[in-house]
């Protein structure tokens, strides 16, 4: 199984926002392209993905979102003909969020929420998720220009990638997660988007057969 992570400093943490302006919600419209490359491929889905999403912006921060449709993701026909938009993706998000909204009197603040099979929201910040990985086994990697060349890692198996927004994760959050264990790894001297980076560790991912 392939596990990214995605934080956003800026991203709404309810789900009262425009699906008609994505950009005036925090970037919202990033966090939808992050789950377009996270899951779709031309004419075909990927299922063996777990998505999370960090989101640090206003009114509730932070939230923790976990993406795991698997099976529950499908082609609209016979011929794998996949009809989505940002949109589409935004309403998904705009739904987990208010799943939280709607179930959270119910639990405590750190509680998870399933708001339908595969997908998931909680209160935690960056720092906790982490700790989550690192006590699961996995190898956390940090995507940085500084870090090492993803084409001299030997091991990416049971590996979380944590790829920053257009602003890039806070150096104290950095700081803190790489005291956990965390460390740093590059995709090459050049800075793309982070959707672009997902797609790059993905074609690496699958070259590799992992």
């Amino acid at each position: 199984m392939k596990e990214y992570l995605y934080y956003s400093r800026h991203a709404r943490t309810s789900g009262n926002f425009d699906m008609n302006n994505l950009m005036k919600a925090g970037r919202m419209d990033i966090a939808c392209q992050i789950i377009i490359s996270s899951f779709f491929l031309s004419h075909d889905i990927r299922k063996d993905v777990k998505l999370h999403l960090v989101f640090d912006g206003p009114p509730d921060p932070p939230k923790h979102l976990e993406l795991f449709p698997g099976e529950n993701l499908k082609a609209n026909n016979e011929n794998k003909i996949i009809h989505f938009s940002k949109k589409d993706v935004a309403w998904v998000i705009k739904k987990v969020l208010y799943g939280y909204e709607k179930y959270k009197k119910r639990k405590k603040d750190n509680e998870k929420v399933t708001v339908v099979p595969g997908y998931y929201v909680e209160k935690k910040p960056l720092e906790s998720v982490v700790d989550q990985f690192i006590e699961e086994g996995k190898t956390v990697f940090i995507l940085d220009r500084k870090g090492e060349d993803i084409r001299n890692v030997k091991k990416l198996d049971n590996v979380v990638f944590i790829i920053g927004d257009q602003d890039g994760i806070p150096k104290d959050k950095i700081r803190r997660i790489k005291k956990k264990g965390a460390k740093l790894i590059s995709i090459g001297p050049k800075t793309y988007f982070a959707s672009q980076v997902l797609t790059i560790i993905q074609n690496e991912l699958d070259r590799r057969e992992i």
